[in-house]
């Protein structure tokens, strides 16, 4: 056994939240909170440092960069802590974009203390550790790949979602304008819907998306 405590650094906007997981964490032998960051742009400095071993970090933050974008741009670097997203989102939109991020972890923010420290101590060992509904979620798409959205179909619908017509949306991911439809009928025909309206409301039932 060693002696060397698995040293975190808490990363979310919200400080009642860091210090509820400061709180939780804190009373367990092995484990130490060394640093908090408000920002994903504070933690991907403060993660460089090389004290931590893994990073709690939150997906939605004010400003600036998510925390799929810093959970990139901590894990790609050598030597790299673990990143465990705590968070309150479960959709496939969110948890794909993170776990391909390279987070070793996926929780919820309504999580147990027990699962938290237990996730907390897989990801430190290098092992993945998800929240019960998200790894469900996970085996479903594996289960059942022709009926799963694809990370892009995920974007699409995304944006469809927040009112962006299809040429927006085009825009905004570098598609072109029939591209997007093709998209969208193939959502519509996984998701057996054929409306946008419908594509929205039956993806945020499923989880595919936030609603």
């Amino acid at each position: 056994m060693t002696d060397i405590p698995i040293r975190l650094l808490l990363a979310d906007d919200h400080p009642v939240v860091r210090a509820g997981l400061r709180a939780v964490l804190e009373t367990e032998d092995g484990i130490e909170v060394v640093a908090e960051a408000a920002t994903a742009e504070d933690a991907i400095a403060r993660a460089a440092q090389g004290d931590i071993d893994v990073v709690l970090m939150d997906l939605q933050f004010g400003k600036g960069m998510n925390g799929a974008e810093a959970t990139a741009a901590i894990t790609t670097r050598p030597g790299a802590p673990r990143v465990l997203i705590v968070t309150t989102y479960d959709t496939d939109a969110d948890t794909l974009r993170a776990i391909e991020a390279g987070a070793t972890g996926y929780l919820l923010k309504d999580a147990p203390p027990e699962d938290l420290v237990a996730a907390v101590r897989t990801a430190a060992a290098g092992s993945t550790a998800l929240a019960p509904t998200v790894a469900d979620r996970l085996m479903n798409r594996l289960r059942t790949p022709g009926t799963a959205l694809t990370r892009r179909e995920t974007e699409v619908l995304s944006l469809v979602a927040e009112g962006l017509s299809n040429q927006v949306i085009g825009n905004r991911l570098h598609l072109t304008e029939g591209t997007v439809k093709s998209h969208l009928a193939r959502i519509y025909a996984k998701l057996g819907v054929d409306s946008r309206t419908g594509a929205v409301a039956t993806a945020a039932e499923l989880g595919l998306i936030r609603r």
